[in-house]
């Protein structure tokens, strides 16, 4: 989880000023964590707590009003009466590792992924990002190969995997769809050949730089089984105290090993 987190701050700088290339600084005056990362905190509390998604993603949404939420999301989180708006954007997706990591049974990442995904995106591809995101984890973290990842993905969820960062790169925009986004980030993962690599090679597509890394940054960390402590220190001090604590007991739950 702490992946997607990582990809998130390193990728925020980038987002409103896109790069086409994997040498760039990782941590800049400017890393900040983004809604990326606050909602990836909040599945995981409600994950920690038993807490309906709805709920934490509206708790910690309203405890960081500022962290550069979409206009339909804001609009919800300030209801009265918040109900699903029917989204396929890639915010299902961004917040959604939490899940591929914590859950024992593709069945119940699935699950689990959907139930994330629908209090907001319930448009089928907003739930389609989210599982494909929370399956390639899984698959990740129990030690599937990347081409069993790259064809599963592909096959359960229709995306296209068989293109190259070269061929997409030149003509690639920025794009908050999950169709348009999370097939890309997922590639990003698979032509990685370390955790970093995998973040680098997301922002380099130069879209929606913060989100492609938190997507590809958290199926990374699964694969490569840790972020290398040079990412992951910086990262945690970034944090605020609040979204700190949940990771931290998140690992001690279900990532001992990760050390959070």
């Amino acid at each position: 989880m702490l992946g997607a987190i990582a990809g998130d701050i390193i990728g925020s700088v980038y987002e409103w000023n896109a790069i086409k290339t994997t040498i760039f600084p990782l941590f800049l005056n400017g890393s900040r964590f983004t809604d990326d990362s606050v909602l990836t905190v909040a599945v995981a509390d409600a994950i920690l707590k038993g807490e309906p998604y709805g709920a934490a993603i509206r708790r910690f949404g309203l405890r960081h009003p500022h962290a550069g939420y979409g206009g339909s999301f804001k609009q919800w989180l300030a209801s009265t009466d918040p109900q699903p708006y029917n989204s396929w954007g890639n915010g299902s997706a961004m917040r959604v590792s939490a899940v591929g990591f914590a859950y024992s049974s593709e069945e119940e990442v699935l699950l689990q992924a959907k139930l994330s995904a629908a209090c907001t995106h319930n448009h089928p591809e907003g739930i389609k990002g989210a599982q494909a995101t929370a399956l390639a984890i899984f698959l990740a973290r129990t030690g599937q190969t990347k081409e069993t990842i790259r064809g599963r993905i592909a096959g359960q969820f229709d995306y296209n995997l068989d293109r190259t960062l070269a061929q997409i790169r030149p003509d690639y925009r920025f794009d908050v769809s999950c169709q348009g986004s999370v097939p890309e980030a997922i590639l990003a993962f698979l032509e990685s050949g370390s955790y970093e690599e995998a973040v680098r090679n997301a922002i380099s597509l130069g879209g929606d730089s913060d989100t492609l890394a938190c997507i590809a940054g958290g199926i990374a960390e699964a694969f490569y089984g840790s972020v290398p402590e040079e990412i992951r220190a910086p990262a945690l001090a970034i944090l605020s105290a609040d979204l700190r604590e949940v990771v931290q007991e998140f690992y001690r739950r279900f990532i001992p090993a990760g050390g959070g």
